[in-house]
């Protein structure tokens, strides 16, 4: 965190007034939103192009972007962090678009742990999560994204939908059918 910041945002009015002072043009607001939020950037942007290089540089750009356009970000339906995935996503599908090719999987960093455990969570753990990447890798790219984010990121079904372009009743299909292809993939073994 940067000298003399105040601490890293607990609650909704916290973040408001970080992002506020971002805007106005706070260096230290500005560093206090990139410390908040690089790991679980640079870990969804891993997860998604499958090498350290790669989501090195997605991740630079997704800041870079942040920088460029906090100005224009608003408070809508999806918190702060919803929109700076956004731009990772964005940032990783013209990564995919750009490259044509499947990147070669590396040991995947985990974000960092949440105060509170979900059944979600639990759930993952106790499947372990290297396991749960790779049980993904063979779902659909809409697919294993919707999962990362929901599960490994903790996104609400708006967020993620919000993240991802599209709608809550999409994110929730996504997310049934790829539970249900899941299933059937752990029942077969």
């Amino acid at each position: 965190m940067a000298t003399g910041a105040t601490a890293i945002p607990g609650s909704a009015d916290d973040m408001h007034a970080l992002v506020g002072r971002a805007q106005e043009g706070s260096r230290e607001a500005l560093e206090d939103l990139y410390l908040l939020h690089f790991d679980r950037i640079y870990s969804y942007l891993h997860i998604a192009v499958g090498n350290r290089q790669d989501a090195e540089d997605l991740t630079t750009q997704t800041f870079l972007r942040m920088l460029e356009s906090i100005g224009r970000f608003r408070w809508g339906r999806a918190p702060f962090s919803a929109w700076l995935f956004r731009i990772a996503h964005n940032l990783a599908m013209d990564h995919f678009r750009a490259n044509r090719r499947v990147q070669p999987v590396e040991e995947v960093p985990e974000p960092a742990e949440t105060a509170v455990d979900s059944a979600e969570d639990q759930a993952l753990a106790a499947l372990g999560r290297r396991s749960m990447l790779d049980l993904i890798g063979d779902l659909s790219i809409d697919q294993q994204q919707v999962l990362t984010l929901k599960f490994v990121f903790s996104f609400t079904n708006a967020e993620t939908a919000t993240i991802l372009g599209k709608t809550e009743g999409a994110v929730k299909s996504l997310q049934h059918r790829a539970l249900a292809s899941l299933q059937k993939h752990i029942a077969a073994a």
